[in-house]
């Protein structure tokens, strides 16, 4: 079977994690490859509802074997806390495994985070403040902590100290705070070591042999392409890719080895924190949509700024990424709408502008240029035929497949797992 890339099409909290979920259910290897526990899945199935900041969304089914890959940055304390949730819920971990190479979020990390954030004053990014810019900064700079120093008390002590001067220097000369003890962020790790040890260990090589055996396998992204480092909202983005492309780095396997990309779209679109979004909506639909959707942040609680669907930056995304199908998250949340509209190119003072700007200081002033469509006043939550949607839900995603340049395969009408309508034949595993 395929090796499947599971990607955020927009700006993320798209509903990777229920569509993870499904896909899962015939999977025999679900590996998260990017981000950190500043991303969110949200899962509804028999168990509850779980907001998964760090374990793969493959957790609830037994025959998967989870993994956190060499991608994700890892904040011991809230894994524990994830893991013991599950635990409570009667849910089995001894499947989860975590990358020796994954790297490690600090004490220091998420301070400098909200130090900086706080200095940035009125031009602050908008991050979640969990140390993920930090973290990845120092991995690239080599000044990372993995998970495998944990398994070695000795190796870990000595990077640790060796960080630590550094980073103390930071904080007394140019925050002007106190500086962090070595022995307690010691004797804090060396505890989460003690508890994480059973799940350490190298990785690739199991997700490798499920793809050379032909398995089902189930590479999971965070966040969302627009947020992307290089092509994002720069400086408004995450920390490490969540592209398709991004997969291979983040779990060891090589590109020969992904057989589809699917991309995770809403059917609006959304946006925490700071950053351009040409068709945000400050007014009552913009509400309405948020209140429907129940539009806040999984992670922070914040609630989402709310606009149409961008087929402009749709596109883009479907583009950077080699999209092979779309699955559509939401269509339900439009039940009631006498019209809807799509935003299908930007106007840039007196151009109109068809592809997406690298350049925010365009972008921020562009206004969208709006298709509208007729909506629908059925509830669809109930319906599992495509052909049996009401017109207007039809016309819409057929629209969309013609501007994104990509077919959607299924469709999400309502929160539970089983809410999806499949589309196209052979759209799961």
């Amino acid at each position: 079977m395929a090796v499947i890339v599971i990607v955020g099409g927009q700006w993320g909290d798209e509903g990777k994690g229920k569509i993870i979920d499904l896909l899962a259910e015939k999977a025999k290897v679900v590996a998260r490859f990017s981000g950190g526990d500043n991303a969110g899945h949200t899962v509804i199935n028999p168990y509850g509802e779980f907001k998964l900041h760090l374990v793969p969304s493959g957790i609830f089914y037994s025959q998967v074997t989870c993994i956190i890959s060499n991608g994700v940055a890892i904040n011991p304390a809230v894994l524990l806390k994830e893991i013991d949730d599950l635990h409570n819920h009667g849910i089995d971990t001894s499947r989860l495994f975590i990358s020796d190479r994954a790297h490690l979020i600090m004490p220091y990390h998420t301070l400098l985070d909200e130090l900086e954030e706080e200095r940035r004053n009125k031009g602050a990014l908008g991050t979640t403040r969990r140390g993920i810019g930090p973290v990845f900064a120092d991995k690239v700079a080599r000044l990372g902590i993995r998970a495998g120093d944990l398994l070695d008390e000795d190796t870990f002590r000595s990077r640790l100290s060796a960080a630590l001067e550094f980073k103390n220097i930071i904080l007394i000369k140019v925050y002007q705070v106190s500086p962090l003890s070595l022995e307690e962020i010691y004797d804090q790790y060396c505890h989460y070591g003690e508890q994480l040890a059973p799940f350490i260990r190298e990785t690739s090589s199991i997700i490798r042999e499920a793809a050379i055996k032909g398995e089902p396998v189930l590479l999971e992204g965070a966040q969302g392409a627009l947020l992307d480092p290089d092509f994002g909202t720069y400086p408004y983005v995450t920390s490490s890719s969540p592209l398709a492309g991004a997969s291979c780095i983040g779990t060891g396997l090589g590109p020969r080895e992904i057989n589809r990309v699917v991309g995770i779209f809403k059917t609006y679109n959304t946006r925490v924190g700071a950053g351009p979004m040409p068709t945000e909506l400050k007014d009552e639909i913009g509400d309405l949509i948020r209140k429907k959707a129940r539009e806040y942040g999984a992670t922070t609680g914040r609630p989402r700024r709310c606009g149409w669907f961008d087929t402009v930056a749709g596109r883009f995304s479907v583009q950077i990424n080699g999209l092979s199908d779309i699955a559509l998250t939401h269509l339900d949340v439009y039940d009631g709408f006498t019209s809807i509209k799509i935003c299908t190119a930007y106007k840039f003072n007196d151009e109109v502008l068809t592809s997406f700007p690298s350049d925010i200081a365009i972008l921020e002033k562009c206004q969208p240029i709006y298709e509208e469509l007729d909506g629908w006043q059925e509830s669809i939550s109930g319906i599992r035929n495509f052909k049996k949607l009401p017109a207007g839900a039809r016309n819409y995603m057929s629209r969309l497949e013609d501007l994104l340049s990509c077919p959607i395969s299924l469709v999400s009408v309502g929160p539970d797992r089983r809410q999806i309508i499949l589309v196209k034949p052979n759209t799961l595993l």
